[in-house]
């Protein structure tokens, strides 16, 4: 019998939702720098990640990993599930700091079911916004099959379903209350990296142009309330520039064939990989964090540390430049 996954192609609204490749392409930076919004979970994955100085060969893995989960056989997507379920046994620890709201000495744990739900749910809730951003809007019930997919996703990485909202209409209420809470916070290191990934994504000269245009429609898509947390600034000209790029993108997705619009994004991943180890190879500017950049994991610092941007004072522009 012919493996279609966990996430058949003809049933699952994940798998439509995420084969478009210009969702594949915007939903994993997204989530990443919401995702750097909850303490605990920044903390616990950059204290034990190896990919601080290549962050972006490290988001190439994942999302490669994410992609043979949503569309590979379920053999292949047991194995990325098996790799990941015995890194993630290591993860665990205390704040050796505090950090806004969450006091030192904290535990976290990489298999704790609130940590885990937030992950995926950054991620159900980017996908469904660049899908109707760049393809069409979605119906009540697609929204609530999506979610019904993820939270199968979230159990195959081991999230407890009982600990997740039970339906569509409950996630969008939880995940807006998180937003707006005060466990929302950022130290020194998240919000330089959620920054980096969202807005210093390394493409190669001659796509610069696309990377201005990529920069207009990331900015635009952020809640507000991220924005205001990481001190980008968006006035009347972000937002029209955020308009103008979605339509840009959306009407070229009308023009594009199916078999270039529809599919994996590992071949993109790969490149954005190769061309950060480059301009490390040359010693070019790239996202780093390297030891000693954030010595405490709380969000102290009132000066700009090596690659960093000065706390509350970014201001965004299309060239994904922080004045």
């Amino acid at each position: 019998m012919h493996d279609d996954g966990y996430f058949p192609r003809r049933s699952s609204i994940l798998r439509q939702i995420q084969e478009e490749r210009l969702v594949g392409l915007f939903f994993g930076q997204r989530a990443l720098c919401i995702g750097a919004l909850a303490p605990l979970n920044f903390i616990g994955t950059a204290t034990h990640t190896r990919g601080r100085l290549t962050p972006f060969k490290r988001l190439a893995r994942t999302g490669k990993h994410f992609e043979t989960v949503f569309f590979g056989t379920r053999e292949q997507a047991d194995q990325v599930l098996k790799g990941v379920a015995a890194q993630h046994s290591h993860v665990h620890g205390e704040t050796p700091d505090d950090a806004g709201p969450v006091p030192a000495g904290t535990p976290y744990s990489a298999l704790d079911p609130e940590a885990m739900l937030w992950t995926f749910a950054v991620m159900a809730d980017s996908a469904e916004r660049f899908y109707e951003l760049f393809v069409r809007p979605l119906s009540r019930g697609e929204k609530e099959g999506l979610w019904q997919d993820y939270l199968k996703f979230g159990e195959l990485f081991g999230t407890p379903r009982d600990a997740c909202p039970g339906n569509y209409r409950a996630f969008r209420q939880w995940y807006e209350e998180m937003l707006a809470s005060d466990q929302m916070f950022l130290t020194d290191e998240a919000r330089y990296t959620g920054y980096s990934v969202a807005f210093e994504i390394p493409m190669s000269r001659l796509r610069q142009p696309a990377k201005r245009l990529h920069d207009a429609v990331m900015l635009g898509s952020l809640p507000p309330r991220v924005r205001e947390l990481y001190g980008l600034s968006y006035g009347p000209r972000q937002q029209l520039e955020f308009l103008a790029g979605a339509a840009v993108i959306r009407s070229s997705r009308v023009i594009t064939p199916s078999r270039f619009a529809v599919g994996s994004c590992a071949g993109d991943f790969d490149r954005v990989a190769e061309t950060e180890r480059r301009r490390i190879e040359h010693g070019e500017r790239t996202p780093q964090v390297r030891p000693g950049d954030f010595p405490s994991a709380a969000y102290s610092s009132n000066k700009p540390l090596r690659g960093a941007r000065p706390s509350g004072e970014v201001k965004h522009d299309l060239a994904g430049r922080a004045a």
